[in-house]
Order: structure tokens, then C-alpha cells, then sequence
């Protein structure tokens, strides 16, 4: 009987992984070309019972953001190698030891972007700050730093190459990635907060600066 329920559990397990293939796609594509529709997605869908009704014709925001990782990780090491926080043995960086605590470390500061504008929102909402009030912006947040995530970090994989064409398109990969993250926060606080352009521009700004300020603080003394 036991066996039959861990063959079940595996049976689950392997569906969901496979169905990543499929799904994680079509969930990038439909981020790239409407990131507000499927930001405002993210917070509706957890309106409904939790389980198999909950995004079922895409890949959750959280588990978005990992995959992400994951494959922006992986190009990396097909491009350069290890990477240098691996191989160094210098301040913190000596605890990230493998690929795995680099990937884990990597997806901490990127998911700070996530809860630093999902927090700004809810605070600039009339609405108190709590877990429940938090979730559903964290969730849109994760939807919107998921393309930039691979972006930049393919972006910084090309401009660590040798090949000047590659630095050139690392560095044009960066620039649109910071566009485009701009840009749909703008709108995105423009959209939820109802401000005028100059409040919805600060608002953008600040929670960028703040997100990418502790980016930089977390991530100064691994390297």
C-alpha cells in the first residue's frame, strides 16, 4: 500500500515537472508581451481555492521565478564555467560552495525586487501591511522580474565573454532589461495606486532604488 502511494506521489511529482516544459514558455511569452495583464493575473488567481484550480494554463509566479533562475544559471555555466563566487574562498563568498548555493543566493536577490515593490504598493495602499495583503503584489512582482531576471543575467554571461559582439549584446540585454522593468513598474503603479504620471514615475523609482540598493548590499560581500 505504501508503495502504491509513493508510485502515486511520483506520478505527480513527474507530471508537474514535465508539464514545466510546456508551461513555462508560454507563461514567459504572455509576461514578455502583457506583463500587467498577468500581473493582475497573478493577484486574481489567488482569489480562487487553492490546488489544481490555481494557474492551470501557467506556471505559478514563485516556481516562475525559480525556473528562471535555474535556466539563466545554467546558460552561465555553458558559456563561462563556474562561475567566480564559486571558486572564490573570500569573505562570504567561501559559503557558496557549489552551484546550488549560488543558484539559492541568486534567487534571494532577485526575489528582493519582488517583496521591496510588492511591500511599497500595499504601503501606498489603503490597505494594512500583512501577509495576506502582501502576497497577491509579491506574486505580480514575481511575473515581472522573472524575464528581467534571465535577461540580465544573460546580459552579464555575454559581457563576461571574450567576443567583443557578445559584450556588445550583454550590455544592449542589460539596458533593455532595465527599460522594460521601468516601464511596467510605472504602469503597474500607475494602474493599481490610480496616481498621477510624476506620483506613479517616484513611486517606480524609489522602489527600484530601494530594491536594487539592497541587491547591492546583499550582494557586495560575496564577490
Amino acid at each position: 500500500m505504501i508503495f502504491v502511494q509513493l508510485l502515486k506521489s511520483l506520478d505527480e511529482i513527474l507530471f508537474e515537472l514535465m508539464s514545466w516544459f510546456v508551461f513555462f514558455p508560454l507563461t514567459l511569452r504572455r509576461v514578455i508581451r502583457h506583463p500587467l495583464t498577468m500581473m493582475r493575473y497573478a493577484e486574481e488567481q489567488l482569489r480562487l481555492p487553492a490546488g489544481e484550480e490555481q494557474y492551470r494554463t501557467t506556471v505559478s509566479p514563485p516556481v516562475m521565478l525559480i525556473l528562471t533562475i535555474v535556466i539563466s544559471q545554467a546558460i552561465g555555466l555553458a558559456v563561462l564555467g563556474s562561475n567566480p563566487i564559486v571558486r572564490s574562498n573570500q569573505g562570504l563568498a567561501a559559503l557558496v560552495s557549489d552551484n546550488t548555493t549560488l543558484l539559492l543566493l541568486r534567487l534571494v536577490l532577485f526575489a528582493i525586487f519582488a517583496v521591496v515593490l510588492a511591500t511599497r504598493k500595499v504601503r501606498r495602499s489603503s490597505v494594512e501591511l500583512e501577509r495576506a495583503t502582501l502576497k497577491p503584489a509579491f506574486y505580480a512582482q514575481c511575473y515581472a522580474i522573472s524575464p528581467v531576471a534571465l535577461l540580465s543575467n544573460v546580459g552579464i554571461t555575454a559581457f563576461g565573454h571574450h567576443h567583443p559582439a557578445l559584450q556588445v549584446a550583454g550590455t544592449l540585454a542589460l539596458v533593455v532589461a532595465i527599460v522594460f522593468y521601468g516601464a511596467v513598474q510605472f504602469r503597474w503603479f500607475r494602474q493599481e495606486l490610480g496616481g498621477s504620471v510624476a506620483r506613479s514615475a517616484i513611486d517606480a523609482l524609489i522602489g527600484i532604488g530601494e530594491s536594487f540598493a539592497l541587491f547591492v548590499l546583499l550582494a557586495l560581500p560575496f564577490v
